[in-house]
């Protein structure tokens, strides 16, 4: 009987002796941390743009403003290839055809349709934005008559926020190392490492300016990458 009490003895203390060796392990990895923030910026430059070139025809039946606006685009199309533009570059983003009405008047129930307008977009994926100006220039000289849009972009952006994050580390554990020793201690571990803001595509400014006689200049200048961390560690007190 003696040897039975001893085991349910045993069986019942032991959860308990785990719990508190657990609580006493908790408060120890607790115990004090000091947390930084940190700041991180590096400049991309892009190197690749998105042109939108549009042909717009107008004629008395839709199948003339078809006929006519296809040759316009065709001849838009072959003028880029000349410059080294390849039909891989080329896609159709937008394509309409819809009649033009003339006001109506009192005595008109109807509208009644005094023409018919095409309009063909296409985007061209530019790979060597120094030739962006001799491309404008070439498709506006073959019939081209709407640049809907220029948009640039940079294949380094993914490198450009990661230097700008490893910036933001390093000035958020400087800090933190800073204060761990100004208090008497020395900086421990790392327990946490955020980012504040999930990644954005980079959005660059374009300055275009159409010149009579010259080539388009275009300017399309370079971003920041801006990051922000938060980290925290362990602080060892002497």
């Amino acid at each position: 009987m003696r040897i039975l009490a001893f085991l349910l003895c045993v069986a019942i203390a032991h959860p308990v002796c785990a719990q508190d060796s657990s609580a006493r392990g908790s408060v120890q990895q607790r115990g004090p941390t000091i947390t930084a923030s940190g700041h991180g910026e590096a400049r991309v430059t892009p190197d690749r743009a998105t042109l939108s070139i549009g042909v717009q025809t107008k004629a008395a039946t839709a199948a003339q403003a078809s006929a006519d606006n296809a040759r316009r685009q065709r001849a838009v199309i072959d003028a880029l290839k000349a410059l080294g533009i390849t039909d891989q570059q080329i896609s159709t983003v937008e394509y309409s055809l819809y009649p033009e009405s003339a006001p109506t008047t009192n005595s008109e129930r109807t509208p009644r349709i005094i023409g018919y307008t095409a309009s063909n977009t296409v985007s061209v994926d530019v790979r060597q934005i120094d030739r962006l100006g001799a491309l404008i220039d070439a498709a506006l000289a073959h019939g081209a008559n709407t640049i809907n849009s220029l948009e640039f972009s940079s294949s380094n952006e993914d490198d450009a926020r990661r230097a700008a994050l490893a910036q933001a580390v390093q000035r958020a554990r400087g800090d933190a190392d800073a204060m761990a020793k100004g208090a008497g201690g020395r900086l421990g571990e790392l327990i946490e490492l955020t980012s504040q803001a999930a990644p954005r595509p980079i959005q660059f400014g374009a300055r275009m300016a159409l010149a009579a006689g010259s080539e388009t200049p275009i300017s399309p200048g370079s971003e920041t990458v801006s990051v922000d961390v938060s980290g925290r560690w362990r602080f060892i007190e002497p």
